[in-house]
C-alpha cells in the first residue's frame, strides 16, 4: 500500500534539500546575483528579455516572463518580456515545415538586439534547440543565460551565465529553476522601481 503521507513528506524535504544546497554554494548564489545585474543592465539599454524552454521549462518561461511584463510584488511599468515558446502559430509551422531544434534559434534572429538577453530552460542541459537557441544568440551578441540542472549538459558551456540547479531529479529541478527565477525578477523589480 502507498504510503501518501511518507511520500509527501518525503518530496517537500528533498526539494528543501536541493534549494539548501543552492543556499550553501556560494559560486551559485554569486551567479544567481549576476544574471539579475546583467538583466538589469539590458533593460537599461532599452533591451527585452527572451526566455525559452519546453515543456515544463516551457511553462517556467511563460511564468517567469509574464512576472517581468506583468508585475511580481507591486504596480509598476512593464518590463520588457517575451516567452518564445507562446507563438504556436510559428512553432507549429516551422517545426512542422523546417526542424523542431531551431524553433527558438529562429525567433532570436528575427527578434532579438544586440542589447537584449535569453533566458534558456532545460533540466537536462541537453535540450538541442535551447542550445541552437543560445549559440544564436552568441553570434548576435545577446548575453545568455541557462537555467539548467544535473551536470550542466552541453548547454553549460555556451552561456554567459549557467545556473546549475544541484539535482538529479528533473521535478526539483523545475521546482528549483522557479524559485531562482522569481528571485531573480524580485531583484530586478526592486533594483528598477523601488
Amino acid at each position: 500500500m502507498i504510503d501518501k503521507i511518507e511520500i509527501i513528506k518525503n518530496h517537500l524535504l528533498e526539494s528543501i534539500n536541493v534549494k539548501n544546497r543552492i543556499v550553501e554554494d556560494n559560486k551559485l548564489v554569486v551567479k544567481i546575483a549576476k544574471a539579475s545585474d546583467l538583466i538589469i543592465n539590458s533593460v537599461n539599454k532599452g533591451g527585452k528579455v527572451m526566455w525559452c524552454g519546453n515543456g515544463g521549462s516551457a511553462a517556467d518561461a511563460q511564468h517567469l516572463s509574464a512576472e517581468l511584463i506583468a508585475r511580481l510584488n507591486f504596480n509598476r511599468k512593464p518590463i520588457a518580456s517575451i516567452a518564445l515558446t507562446t507563438d504556436t502559430s510559428f512553432l507549429t509551422a516551422w517545426s512542422n515545415d523546417i526542424d523542431f531544434s531551431s524553433i527558438f534559434s529562429r525567433q532570436v534572429e528575427g527578434l532579438g538586439r544586440s542589447d537584449d538577453v535569453l533566458i534558456g530552460i532545460s533540466t537536462s542541459g541537453n535540450s538541442k534547440n535551447i542550445l541552437e537557441a543560445i549559440k544564436s544568440a552568441n553570434e548576435k551578441n545577446i548575453k545568455t543565460i541557462a537555467f539548467l540542472g544535473k551536470d550542466g549538459g552541453k548547454i553549460k558551456s555556451h552561456a554567459d551565465i549557467s545556473i546549475v540547479a544541484p539535482s538529479e531529479n528533473t521535478q526539483h529541478i523545475q521546482e528549483s529553476h522557479i524559485t531562482i527565477g522569481h528571485i531573480i525578477c524580485d531583484i530586478i523589480e526592486r533594483k528598477l522601481f523601488s
